[in-house]
């Protein structure tokens, strides 16, 4: 294959960009914050079947639906991934993100660690990165502090959370979240750097 710089001028297929982490580690800020410096990125919107927290916007932060619409959508396969999270319904819609994909958009998915798994199976480009807390005392001062869950389910998402962290080994990068700011930065840095990889613009010849 001949390579010139012309070659480079194009890139292949959008890239997967995953990120997760456990409840109350800062994953949203990380990615709103980093999204709204990259209007050449988008965010995967998923559906569930939890309810609107406080500021949360329809059809911007989550699909909301129903458990019945939810399974109606799994049922005909609607869904690049899918997983139940803290007794609620979280998944990807596939349509969509394929087709963003196809038009070489590079596409953000903020996702737990079961639908992390799926969706590497099936996109076996897309790049991983898995944000921590400071410690796990912060996380749970942190998930108090959010002032939306009861108590109990405050306890049951710290729990989770100490399962949650030892996925960490199938995860390409990660992100220790002490300060939100340079957090932005580690995660605008790893987008970059996956965005200039050869191969994403001369596939590797067999």
């Amino acid at each position: 294959m001949t390579v010139s710089i012309r070659s480079f001028t194009k890139r292949g297929p959008g890239i997967v960009f995953i990120v997760s982490a456990p409840s109350g580690a800062g994953k949203t800020t990380l990615t709103r914050k980093v999204l709204s410096n990259c209007p050449d990125m988008s965010l995967s919107v998923s559906c569930t079947t939890r309810a609107p927290r406080a500021g949360e916007i329809p059809g911007k932060d989550y699909h909301f639906v129903s458990e019945a619409v939810f399974k109606r959508m799994l049922a005909a396969g609607e869904f690049a991934e899918w997983a139940e999270v803290h007794g609620k319904l979280y998944g990807t819609p596939r349509r969509l993100l394929e087709r963003q994909l196809r038009r070489g958009r590079d596409v953000l998915l903020d996702i737990d660690v079961q639908g992390a798994r799926q969706i590497k199976q099936h996109f076996l480009s897309a790049v991983s990165i898995f944000v921590l807390p400071p410690s796990l005392d912060e996380l749970r001062r942190r998930l108090a502090a959010r002032g939306t869950d009861a108590r109990k389910t405050i306890e049951q998402r710290w729990r989770n959370a100490r399962h949650e962290i030892q996925e960490i080994q199938g995860y390409d990068y990660f992100i220790l979240n002490r300060d939100v700011k340079e957090a932005v930065r580690r995660l605008a840095a790893i987008i970059a750097a996956e965005r200039l990889k050869v191969c994403r613009y001369i596939p590797k010849q067999k």
